[in-house]
């Protein structure tokens, strides 16, 4: 158990530093709010995709099919709690501040933070079992997520659709289920393309870390209770009614470490998209990623203790 969680310890520590180079480029002035920008789109429509068709490339079986399914039941029934959960935080708040934090309580950051760390502590192929959570992220984010920060009528099904985590996904499950592989060529590109997540998408957080006033950050009980329950609260839901299912190890423990996730970055493009508190949105990224560097190494330790 010590030595799992001093092993996940390392490993987010290793993801933090890579963090602190962003952090101290976008301090120093040498990396933009525009060449931000620019990185989190490469992340969103090459890197983040390429990744996901590189993990399904892989053979199809039956037993894995069944884990897959079994998965987007699992993960889709823990999301539906979580926001019958949330609702029911902040009531007292301003909406812009109370639906910010009521959607960075639901979503984490799965693809900038839950795919690389998954990659490095359980290995690449682990990765297959976070494609399912991964697309549910991505449709309930752009569907569900919208209605919650932006109201109902914001949800767009063309947005939706041609969400780049959406479109890869669909690339590489046509390609898992047709049991088509990629020629060499291609598949290099891909799997290239792919690696960039884990280093591009530090640096990006680092970088937007950054921008925000960290002293208002570490004195407000909102975000400190909203980061609770988004690296505490959520993730224990998912371990402790997964535990009696008895899944894959290598499943159980990819799904505990994506309830584990600190905020989603999309919470601040989201807020500041449909006009909210985005001061609180960056805020609340900002503090539960640097409080998960303590409770992610507990949770992916004790998922793997319980799960194998």
């Amino acid at each position: 158990m010590i030595a799992n969680i001093l092993l996940t310890a390392s490993q987010v520590g290793t993801l933090f530093l890579m963090m602190g180079v962003g952090f101290a480029l976008a301090k120093w002035n040498k990396l933009t709010p525009a060449g931000v920008s620019q990185m989190s789109l490469l992340l969103l429509n090459v890197a983040t995709p390429c990744i996901i068709m590189d993990a399904l490339q892989v053979e199809r079986t039956g037993a894995l099919l069944q884990a897959m399914r079994l998965g987007a039941v699992l993960m889709l029934g823990i999301y539906l709690l979580w926001m019958v959960l949330s609702p029911l935080l902040f009531r007292r708040l301003e909406e812009g501040a109370r639906t910010v934090l009521q959607f960075g309580m639901i979503y984490g950051n799965t693809g900038f933070m839950g795919l690389p760390l998954i990659q490095a502590v359980l290995g690449t192929e682990a990765l297959v079992f976070a494609t399912t959570p991964y697309i549910l992220f991505n449709v309930l984010s752009w569907s569900h997520g919208v209605a919650v920060i932006g109201g109902r009528a914001n949800i767009s099904a063309k947005k939706l659709l041609l969400n780049p985590g959406i479109l890869g996904s669909a690339a590489g499950l046509a390609l898992f289920f047709l049991n088509l592989r990629l020629p060499p060529l291609a598949g290099d590109a891909v799997h290239y393309l792919g690696s960039l997540n884990t280093p591009l998408a530090m640096v990006v957080i680092g970088a937007q870390m950054a921008g925000t006033d960290l002293a208002a950050t570490f004195r407000s009980a909102k975000l400190y209770a909203a980061s609770a329950m988004r690296l505490v609260v959520f993730p224990l839901t998912a371990l402790l009614l997964l535990l009696p299912l008895h899944l894959d190890p290598l499943m159980y423990a990819t799904y505990v470490i994506l309830a584990a996730t600190p905020t989603a970055g999309v919470t601040a493009i989201f807020a500041q998209q449909y006009q909210r508190d985005t001061a609180a949105a960056a805020q609340l990224i900002t503090l539960s990623t640097l409080l998960c560097v303590a409770t992610l190494p507990a949770f992916a330790a004790l998922a793997q203790a319980l799960g194998g």
